[in-house]
């Protein structure tokens, strides 16, 4: 067994050094399912895990460190603990499915820069408001391109999102600004009768001293029926612009619609918080 693995290993290795691999970076909270495909018991306390999967034709190899966040580090206290799983990998269209064992664990690839990791029904698993499911490239293309299109659906009286990301939201920090997340809260509120959007409500690192920030949004199609809630300063121009990955995920992008790409702590990502 142990020599299979190491060959696998060295298979996988070799493929790097050409450059074939892609490889994708995340924290994420610990989800039942995701527990059950790492091999982490349910019973063990765990704040979050932080990811590295290597991707190459068939095959992935998985790096997985998990265990109680340390208080003002981005670590684990004692250390934490390690996994590395080496298994098959199939596609499908834009699903990826890994294998170890008799386990699967499912991910859609957004686009060429993000993953993010699936439901047993293939829905978007959602986070929390310290971390997400969405799985970062360290090598980013940047691009506009969504391989998710989510219906615009009647719009209730009020949705709440929350996240945390790193700093590289467009326009949020002064250029040259100490910074390592940014916390956010947004409330989205609409018309439901008329089905129309409303106000919002921002709350989270950059308007603390305010109390948060309101305004009015309103919701962007492109031309490949992706939505976009286009959130508008006090002049009625967009400061901030959230993706519709699907009912209860929002996805940063910048004015022209790229995605954001984030790192090995942060997505860009917002999870629904009711």
């Amino acid at each position: 067994m142990k020599a299979i693995v190491s060959c696998l290993l060295s298979l996988l290795i070799f493929s790097c050094a050409n450059g074939k691999d892609r490889t994708f970076i995340a924290s994420t909270p610990a989800a039942s399912l995701v527990r059950s495909f790492l091999g982490i018991p349910l019973a063990d306390s765990i704040d979050f895990i932080r990811w590295k999967l290597i991707l190459n034709d068939n095959q992935y190899i998985l790096n997985c460190h998990y265990g109680i966040s340390k208080p003002n580090s981005n670590g684990f206290i004692d250390g934490g603990n390690k996994i590395e799983l080496t298994g098959e990998l199939k596609k499908e269209k834009n699903y990826l499915r890994l294998k170890s064992g008799n386990k699967t664990l499912m991910m859609v690839e957004l686009n060429t820069d993000l993953l993010h990791v699936l439901n047993a029904d293939n829905s978007l698993l959602i986070g929390n408001g310290g971390w997400s499911y969405t799985l970062n490239n360290i090598t980013p293309s940047v691009s506009d391109q969504i391989n998710v299109t989510a219906k615009q659906t009647g719009l209730r009286d009020s949705m709440g999102f929350e996240g945390r990301t790193p700093c590289g939201v467009p326009g949020i920090m002064a250029p040259g600004a100490l910074c390592y997340k940014l916390k956010w809260y947004i409330v989205l509120y609409a018309n439901a009768v008329k089905n129309e959007p409303g106000t919002y409500k921002v709350y989270g690192t950059p308007y603390r001293k305010e109390g948060g920030r309101k305004g009015n949004w309103k919701i962007m199609r492109r031309k490949n029926g992706e939505v976009i809630y286009q959130l508008n300063d006090d002049k009625g121009n967009g400061f901030l612009y959230l993706l519709k990955a699907d009912e209860h995920i929002l996805l940063f992008t910048d004015a022209q619609g790229k995605l954001l790409v984030g790192d090995e702590d942060f997505s860009y990502t917002l999870n629904s918080s009711w």
